[in-house]
């Protein structure tokens, strides 16, 4: 890496690192997005309502869990779930929570947050500062799809809310924090806003706000808000309004929604005070020189960003990235002094809106900012000139957007090329990813596994992230790639390690280690494609000599396996799992354990952390209660137990029989 790499990568490490002078720089943990966002709602709130739908469902069931345990917010009050019979009704509860003077969330995403619209705007207009927390979906048009999109937030984006997107788990938190100071402070609600998926379910390294922090700087919910349901105070709301009235009450909320932007930069100045990490209406990278800048909101921003790095120092390309924090208000001036230097600006969106000939929706709203600097409104710098806006739909359902085809959006401005595209896909829009660089941070580690739903496998990897990040105290990055027929069904899982932030949100196609919980992978697919020189195979298999392992292993994958001078390894876990599983319906899922005592052995982390033996078994038996701890002790122990085993009994097969045997 270059100097100026370096030294740009410290800038950016600081979420991760805050300054030592920060008050609260955050305590250090993994998580993911979801479980960010339950983390700073149970120490706030006083009660959530909601109907959780797939991608926001862990979020209702952790704020669910934390009443059934009896767990009080930071000022002691219980807190409240209700899950009524749907998302309309779960908002409605939220309205009414609200209106008592109590302060309330809700979990929702897709077709649930469209169910809701009715009741969103009367939030707004009765100025009820609640925040909602997305896990942004898909919505349902000519296929069901319960994965990333941004059309169910688009969709909702007339309704008079604020609404923050969040680029990953630290955000998702950070951002849901900062979105309740700014609600209240100007008595209008806000969406948290998170790719479904891809951000509520990656385990990622993460800071939480203290609850010393979170407690001043949001403050007691009854110093805060306002009883509208007072009768020693009696107030009108959602009256019926004719003629006479109407327009005059719903031209007076403009003076309200003036307070936003004020509200949310004042919050953004004393969370950064305070934490010492940065967050702003929009987030420039590398722009100040660009002559071509992509523009977007979400998880892949982030691999906007590394993209950035890599046409600039290979290529000499002048490229920057400007990344939407907040969507409502539109920061239609902090976009224009962004942009306005460019040749040309992509807008990249994981939505279509293919009646719409000016663009999708971040796309209309940047074009209609140009305008009107250019025709010098009120509120916008003037310019003199408006740069080329491509239009592009990417990501769309998850669909996986990588570095080679942003690579392919920047080729596209530069060349003069299509004014609206899509990536990722083949199809008559798309454009071809000539070349896809490896863009993990220098020195990174990465398992890629392939199982089967309900093998316990996805739940390891977390576990392993865990490990990684808490004991080792390693960036990490673990995300399950989930179909929407979950259980009993192909899966595969992902896991990047490293010492710095990851910035790529993208399948990994170069891995260090591929595990093989289901080899029905190696007869259906092509499992070992980008492994690595030398990487490693872990593999489920019940026969003991390595011989009739290596004989059952497909002629195509053996070729694979020696060209790639790859090490190949081997354990029983079904076996294991059912010798050790005291419970009959965990043999299935504890199989996938195993694999953590294999990880352990496989990697160096153990080693180059100069832990013990006894220190490191402490920092699993942790990690292990914290997703089995629920069952009870014995669960737990029969988890390690597993653990140990795959440590102690798997065997490799020799490398004079990968070499000389068919």
């Amino acid at each position: 890496m270059t100097t100026q790499t370096l030294e740009r990568s410290a800038v950016q490490q600081q979420r991760a690192t805050p300054p030592e002078d920060a008050p609260y720089p955050g305590v250090p943990t993994t998580c993911d997005g979801a479980e960010a966002v339950v983390w700073v709602e149970t120490a706030v709130c006083q009660g959530s309502g909601a109907f959780p739908i797939t991608s926001s469902t862990t979020m209702g069931g952790g704020f669910n869990a934390a009443v059934m345990n009896g767990i009080p917010n930071l000022w002691g009050d219980q807190l409240i779930f209700v899950e009524p019979e749907s998302e309309h009704s779960a908002a409605t509860f939220c309205e009414g929570f609200a209106l008592a003077g109590g302060r309330v969330t809700n979990f929702t995403s897709g077709q649930g947050l469209i169910l809701m619209k009715e009741v969103l705007y009367t939030i707004s207009g009765k100025r009820l500062p609640i925040v909602f927390n997305i896990g942004a979906r898909a919505l349902t048009s000519q296929g069901l799809n319960v994965h990333a999109g941004h059309d169910d937030v688009m969709s909702v984006a007339d309704v008079g809310w604020g609404m923050l997107f969040a680029r990953n788990a630290q955000e998702a938190g950070d951002l849901c924090l900062i979105s309740r100071r700014a609600a209240e402070a100007s008595h209008t609600p806000f969406m948290n806003v998170q790719d479904g998926f891809l951000t509520t379910h990656t385990v990622e390294s993460v800071r939480l706000p203290e609850k010393e922090f979170m407690k001043a700087y949001i403050g007691k919910p009854e110093d805060k808000l306002r009883n509208l349901m007072d009768p020693a105070n009696p107030l009108m709301s959602g009256v019926v309004q004719n003629q006479d009235s109407y327009m005059k009450g719903k031209l007076a909320q403009r003076e309200y929604y003036a307070t936003v932007k004020p509200a949310l930069a004042e919050s953004f100045a004393e969370f950064k005070r305070q934490t010492g990490r940065s967050y702003d209406f929009v987030e420039p990278y590398r722009c100040e020189d660009a002559d071509y800048i992509l523009v977007g909101m979400g998880s892949y921003m982030e691999t906007a960003r590394a993209t950035v790095d890599w046409l600039r120092e290979n290529r000499g390309m002048a490229v920057g990235c400007l990344n939407v924090c907040c969507f409502r208000p539109f920061p239609s001036e902090e976009i224009i002094a962004a942009l306005s230097g460019a040749d040309a600006v992509t807008v990249i969106e994981r939505m279509d809106d293919p009646l719409s000939t000016t663009g999708n929706h971040l796309t209309r709203e940047v074009k209609a900012a140009f305008v009107d600097a250019l025709l010098g409104q009120a509120g916008v710098s003037k310019i003199h000139a408006i740069p080329r806006v491509y239009n592009c739909a990417a990501g769309l359902g998850s669909r996986d957007v990588r570095p080679g085809d942003l690579i392919a959006a920047f080729e596209n401005m530069r060349d003069g090329g299509r004014d609206f595209f899509s990536l990722g896909i083949k199809h008559a829009t798309a454009l071809p990813a000539r070349e896809d660089p490896d863009l993990r941070p220098h020195g990174g580690y990465s398992m890629r596994g392939h199982s089967v739903g309900g093998f316990g496998s996805v739940t390891t990897n977390k576990v392993i992230a865990t490990i990684a990040g808490q004991v080792f105290g390693k960036d990490v990055q673990a995300y399950p790639k989930y179909g929407s027929e979950k259980k009993g069904l192909p899966t595969t899982y992902y896991l990047t390690i490293a010492d710095s932030h990851i910035f790529t949100h993208s399948e990994l196609e170069r891995v260090d280690l591929v595990v093989l919980n289901d080899t029905n992978a190696l007869f259906s697919g092509n499992p070992l494609v980008g492994l690595v020189e030398g990487g490693r195979i872990f593999m489920q298999s019940p026969h003991t000599a390595a011989a009739d392992v290596w004989r059952r292993i497909p002629d195509h994958h053996k070729s694979t396996i020696r060209r790639m001078n790859a090490h190949v390894y081997f354990i029983d876990m079904v076996s294991i799992a059912r010798e050790v599983a005291s419970e009959a319906d965990l043999e299935m899922r504890m199989q996938g354990i195993v694999l953590l005592g294999a990880f352990l052995k496989l990697t160096p982390y153990q080693q180059e952390s100069g832990m013990t033996e006894e220190q490191v078994s402490q920092g699993v038996e942790k990690a292990l209660r914290k997703y089995f701890g629920k069952r009870g002790d014995q669960v737990v122990k029969d988890n390690l137990a597993c653990v140990m085993r795959g440590y102690r009994d798997m065997r490799e097969i020799p490398r004079e029989l990968i070499e000389t045997a068919n």
